[in-house]
């Protein structure tokens, strides 16, 4: 059953900044993952405070600089759509429309994909989990096939954004409001891996909110790419997912970022693959070496091994993909 209490519409960002400074308050934009968190007890609540009719916290537009503003309310459906970012930033409408089912992408916002609790079945039950305020990550003597290979530390769950991928690769920032006024953070640098603090998902102090994500403008020669394979053929979380952002000059991959999803408690961006790709020409046996280097260091935990294969086609397979694809 869901608990009960005060709901609160903001009429502006500074509004929703100071009722969020109360005892217990959470933000509700979408909805779809604060629904499932109430439901599910995942964290004490007295108040929750909407932010879905801000007019300034939705829609697409460019930026100045000749880049992307998305504000953090704008759907996902939306992003998946939107002809500008189909054109200039595939990787993120490929991994938009890969998120959930078309229900929830119309409801769903891009600000609240970034944002979403992990979907581990030990901190979502009725397990008092290390992420919980408890003394161990249950995913390490338990079922484990579903958590992550990098990265895990001391709590082992598995990033479920399929967008944070795709804006990593990107090189996407994103605009924080809070009690102290605004910053600005990377994408790359906006999820908490659990070295840092397993209780939390992402930088995010308390009472701040995401108000945009912000793209730079596309390099010359880019081309990217998502891809993720899923345990059902119906809407589903990534096994493996792999986000590319590969810039060509002539046949020459010049510059890239390669980040993988479903294999870490963040979006994990993998240097050594990166290191692979540029400087060369994407082949067969480069794509197989890159796959080698994206791997060698996973701890793959008792009965999620077989990510690794997993992990090493679908790299293959996309770096191929991209290799032959149009710039863009």
């Amino acid at each position: 059953m869901i608990p009960s209490f005060s709901y609160i519409r903001a009429g502006s960002v500074d509004e929703a900044v100071r009722y969020l400074s109360l005892d217990g308050a959470r933000v509700h934009g979408g909805g779809t993952d604060l629904l499932g968190c109430l439901r599910e007890r995942i964290f004490d609540v007295t108040t929750v405070v909407s932010i879905a009719g801000l007019k300034e916290l939705k829609g697409i537009g460019e930026t100045p600089t000749g880049g992307l503003r998305i504000g953090s309310l704008t759907t996902i459906a939306e992003v998946a759509r939107d002809p500008v970012i189909r054109s200039k930033y595939r990787a993120l409408s490929m991994a938009a429309s890969e998120v959930a089912s078309p229900q929830l992408r119309h409801q769903g916002t891009i600000g609240g994909n970034l944002c979403q609790k992990p979907r581990c079945w030990y901190y979502r039950g009725e397990f008092h989990c290390l992420r919980k305020g408890g003394d161990q990550c249950f995913a390490v003597e338990g079922e484990n096939a579903y958590h992550c290979i990098f990265g895990g530390d001391n709590c082992f769950i598995v990033h479920p954004s399929d967008t944070a991928p795709a804006l990593v690769a990107l090189q996407a920032s994103v605009t924080i409001a809070g009690p102290n006024g605004r910053r600005t953070v990377a994408v790359e640098n906006f999820h908490m891996p659990p070295s840092e603090d397993y209780t939390r998902e992402t930088v995010l102090e308390p009472a701040e909110i995401v108000t945009e994500i912000v793209l730079p403008p596309p390099a010359e020669g880019l081309r990217s790419s998502y891809r993720k394979v899923r345990a059902r053929r119906a809407w589903d979380f990534a096994l493996a997912g792999v986000a590319l952002a590969i810039v060509f000059s002539g046949d020459q991959a010049s510059d890239c970022r390669v980040v993988l999803s479903g294999a870490a408690p963040v979006p994990w961006r993998s240097a050594e693959a990166e290191n692979v790709i540029k400087g060369g020409q994407l082949d067969r046996d480069r794509a197989v070496k890159v796959a080698a280097a994206a791997l060698k260091n996973a701890e793959p935990m008792e009965q999620n091994e077989y990510k690794i294969p997993l992990f090493g086609g679908l790299i293959e397979q996309q770096l191929m993909a991209i290799a032959q694809a149009e710039s863009r």
